[in-house]
């Protein structure tokens, strides 16, 4: 029996998927994505976080403001 911790993804494949406004579209096939942020796998079933505009995933709503706060400080700057 698998863990939350024992996720056996060093034998999955990675995921490549569209970030659409409240859903994602699968290009192809894969069990996760990394976290555009921290680089941590994240199950597609665990995916709640990601950004439209910069088509990227996030592990969770800090990884999600820090993008967006560094992302803002490059464009008011």
């Amino acid at each position: 029996m698998m863990n939350r911790y024992d996720l056996g993804l060093h034998n999955a494949g990675e995921a490549k998927l569209k970030y659409l406004d409240a859903d994602y579209q699968v290009i192809a096939q894969g069990d996760f994505v990394r976290c555009a942020v921290t680089g941590a796998p994240i199950r597609l079933e665990d995916l709640r976080y990601w950004s439209v505009e910069r088509q990227e995933p996030y592990a969770n709503a800090e990884a999600a403001l820090k993008r967006y706060v560094e992302t803002r400080a490059k464009t008011d700057g």
